[in-house]
């Protein structure tokens, strides 16, 4: 998986490139929970949970009914409170929460991810893996290892959503 923090750069970037006019802040806000959230299902592991069951990690809160629900789920809600349209706010929040799993199906590591739970258990990476899988473990990001995570993540998600944020501020502006 990569850092929870770069799961935050696809709803981010896109966020900051429209403009508040049209992905207002708390949306914005909602959408970077929502693009975190997946990973909650870590906590499983605590519980007992084999991290290869569909309770696991990259299991059902990985899946493309969750990522399709979840988002309708929050717009039904609280639709007032994003302060946008109901096709926007739920075309952003899903958006923002299957470029979880999207980014997760890229890293070299892990199980893969249980995109068509509940039709099947079956677990998917994506042909071009090019994410360094990142550690569980806080202090392993202060080794060689966590660096390559670190600068892996920069060139193949970072930069290119920054590139995006600053195309479709450019748009904006003209």
């Amino acid at each position: 998986m990569p850092t929870i923090v770069t799961h935050a750069a696809v709803p981010l970037c896109l966020g900051l490139g429209l403009g508040s006019k049209i992905i207002p802040r708390r949306l914005l806000f909602t959408g970077v929970a929502l693009a975190m959230l997946p990973d909650a299902d870590v906590l499983s592991y605590y519980l007992g949970v084999d991290f290869g069951n569909m309770f696991g990690h990259r299991g059902f809160t990985h899946s493309l009914l969750f990522a399709f629900v979840v988002p309708l789920l929050c717009v039904l809600i609280g639709r007032r409170w994003f302060q946008a349209g109901l096709l926007r706010c739920w075309l952003f929040l899903t958006v923002s929460l299957l470029s979880h799993s999207l980014l997760d199906a890229v890293t070299t590591g892990g199980k893969g991810v249980g995109w068509l739970w509940p039709w099947s258990e079956e677990r998917f990476f994506a042909p071009w893996r090019v994410i360094k899988v990142a550690p569980l473990a806080l202090e392993k990001y202060l080794t060689p290892r966590g660096h390559q995570v670190i600068i892996s993540e920069l060139l193949w998600v970072w930069l290119p959503g920054v590139l995006l944020a600053f195309v479709l501020w450019s748009l904006r502006r003209r």
